[in-house]
């Protein structure tokens, strides 16, 4: 009796979309108390049936956990003031990058700077380009991806109009790789710098520290196309633990993923042509993963950010896609995005000059 009771409890909550942790954790331990009890009896023991039981309810909890959901209204954290070059202001924020204290490092297009906004500032601080446009070493012409490099203290930079990578730290400058279209920039768990080369149509990778060389190609470089083994203008770029790169294929309205040594990719988002359908994509621009395998992408022709489970025939709007806008639940040609280490969403909103904060539904 006890047994159909726990079930029914949890099949109320599970329906009650109220489904959580501590839930589980009760509903587990009155089970194994139960269990306990009734092997205690001599002519009573509980099978390996009612550990598929058990299992069933973690499966539960695991899948439900799988879809997150944000607070539809988002806080600007950054910008918030028009465009401009003031330091409370910005001027087209594509890439963006969140470190462990929640400070926010902004590629700020057109005003050719990258700003650095501390958590809860009013305003940002320039931290490289601060010398206006051109080509020097201590200035930036558009640059497109920024991303932290914790352990060396420093940030690297996709100098997109420069035709080069470069490396700030302390204000100091060092180009690390020239002559390369660069637009999007990831760093894998072993320190090897990934680069997307939209002109070559192709992802290279360098060992940290070892730029005297023309890396190694790890996605496209078979010229423009639409085949699996190709890409048509690839811009920000996501690495997994398994160094499986994630390619935002723009001009192929699709997001591709090549595993490690791959030959060609696999069509994980989009692909079915472009158009505003829950299975396709319209120009994609920032790519994330998360620790599920789910792929998050700005869809920056439809002004929203999509996620999509791999193998999966469409997927699903988790914010914006209400129009192109500047209300706290619209985005304008989003670019740039990723978590903090609470799964809170940030989003470059390009044409809004601003970084939009969506708040995970706890």
């Amino acid at each position: 009796m006890k047994f159909k009771d726990l079930n029914e409890q949890i099949k109320q909550t599970h329906s009650e979309n109220e489904f959580n942790e501590m839930n589980l954790n009760y509903l587990t331990n009155q089970l194994i108390k139960i269990t306990k009890k009734l092997n205690e009896l001599p002519d009573i023991s509980i099978k390996e049936g009612s550990q598929s039981f058990m299992n069933d309810i973690s499966i539960i909890f695991i899948k439900k956990s799988k879809f997150n959901r944000w607070k539809q209204n988002a806080i600007t954290v950054a910008g918030r003031n028009g465009q401009g070059q003031q330091l409370n202001q910005l001027s087209g924020p594509v890439g963006i990058f969140i470190d462990q204290n929640k400070n926010i490092f902004i590629a700020d297009r057109d005003n050719h700077r990258v700003i650095e906004w501390k958590y809860n500032a009013r305003e940002g601080q320039i931290i490289a380009g601060r010398n206006g446009q051109g080509n020097r070493v201590d200035q930036l012409n558009r640059p497109t991806d920024v991303i932290v490099d914790e352990q060396n203290h420093s940030i690297i930079i996709a100098d997109y109009d420069n035709r080069r990578v470069i490396q700030w730290s302390n204000l100091k400058q060092q180009i690390l790789i020239n002559n390369i279209d660069s637009a999007g920039l990831s760093m894998d768990k072993n320190g090897f710098l990934y680069v997307s080369d939209w002109a070559k149509n192709e992802v290279r990778r360098w060992k940290m520290g070892e730029y005297n060389n023309e890396g190694i190609v790890v996605a496209g470089g078979n010229g423009k196309g639409k085949k699996l083994n190709q890409l048509n203008y690839p811009t920000f770029i996501f690495v997994d633990e398994d160094q499986s790169v994630y390619v935002s294929d723009r001009d192929n309205d699709r997001v591709m993923k090549w595993k490690k040594d791959a030959k060609e990719g696999i069509v994980v988002a989009g692909g079915n042509g472009q158009g505003e359908n829950l299975n396709q994509l319209s120009y994609p621009t920032g790519v994330t993963v998360d620790d599920l395998g789910q792929i998050y992408v700005t869809d920056y022709g439809n002004d929203r950010v999509m996620r999509w489970c791999e193998e999966k025939d469409e997927g699903e709007v988790v914010v914006g896609g209400k129009g192109q806008g500047n209300q706290s639940n619209q985005l304008n040609s989003p670019m740039g995005l990723c978590f903090d280490d609470e799964k809170n969403l940030y989003v470059a909103d390009y044409l809004n000059y601003r970084i939009q904060k969506f708040e995970l539904i706890l």
